[in-house]
């Protein structure tokens, strides 16, 4: 693998992440549990598609193939994409969703603060840009968190057992490959190990504030390098995509 081709990948990767994460947040859109969530959540998935755009189109100017963030969007298939396997799972109830968001916010933030000093200059950018509204983002869910797990008896047992269910997905966050060691060498990517430890301040911090328990450490699911899902990606590309494939040659 040459630098190119990591890098295409590393930007999938980010790319990614931020797609599948911006159509479940997507899937909040006239169902919030009050219209102050139901707008801030709409406005979270605009963040994250927005975010998705910049590194698709990226990818696609790297490989030179003349595809769009639209045909990197809608044109591949389950095992082409590298998202965190945490940003597939179900929305489930409110606490769910605000549970799997937590986690994931805290991993992007620390991520974003470490890659705006990428010599890379377009993830750098995209980096710095992002980190300001993953800021918003993990104080959104932060705040939440704190407000349902240190609520109501019913509130905190659901975000509990929604963070005991979502732990064993953490672990994906944070694997590294060849990808990685390359483009850390090259002063691009960060090492996740460092981004790990950050992490883990931020979430002990939190679930502490929440009155939340930490789970241990045990089995970890894995697979986002090989582009390897649970059941649960199919469905949503499928969903994303059926108006693309459909109408390939569409516009609007």
């Amino acid at each position: 693998m040459d630098k190119k081709e990591a890098l295409i990948n590393y930007c999938l990767r980010l790319g990614d992440t931020s797609l599948i994460l911006g159509q479940r947040m997507a899937e909040w859109c006239s169902n919030g549990p009050i219209l102050e969530e139901d707008i801030a959540m709409t406005n979270l998935a605009l963040d994250l598609i927005g975010q998705a755009r910049t590194m698709l189109t990226y990818a696609g100017e790297l490989e030179g193939n003349g595809r769009s963030e639209d045909d990197l969007a809608y044109g591949r298939e389950e095992r082409e994409y590298y998202n965190t396997l945490l940003s597939e799972r179900p929305n489930g109830h409110f606490g769910e969703t605000i549970s799997r968001n937590f986690l994931h916010d805290a991993y992007l933030y620390h991520l974003y603060a470490a890659l705006k000093n990428s010599k890379d200059e377009m993830i750098a950018a995209h980096a710095a840009k992002s980190l300001k509204e993953v800021t918003y983002h993990l104080r959104h869910s932060s705040e939440w968190m704190v407000r349902l797990g240190d609520g109501t008896e019913e509130s905190h047992n659901k975000v509990q057992q929604a963070i005991n269910d979502l732990w064993e997905y953490t672990g994906d966050l944070f694997e590294m490959n060849e990808v990685d060691n390359l483009l850390i060498n090259e002063g691009i990517a960060v090492d996740m190990n460092t981004v790990k430890q950050a992490w883990d301040n931020t979430v002990n911090e939190v679930l502490t504030r929440a009155a939340i328990q930490r789970p241990e450490d045990a089995y970890m699911h894995s697979g986002r390098l090989n582009a390897v899902h649970s059941e649960y990606l199919g469905h949503i590309i499928a969903e994303m995509q059926f108006l693309h494939r459909a109408y390939p040659d569409a516009t609007w």
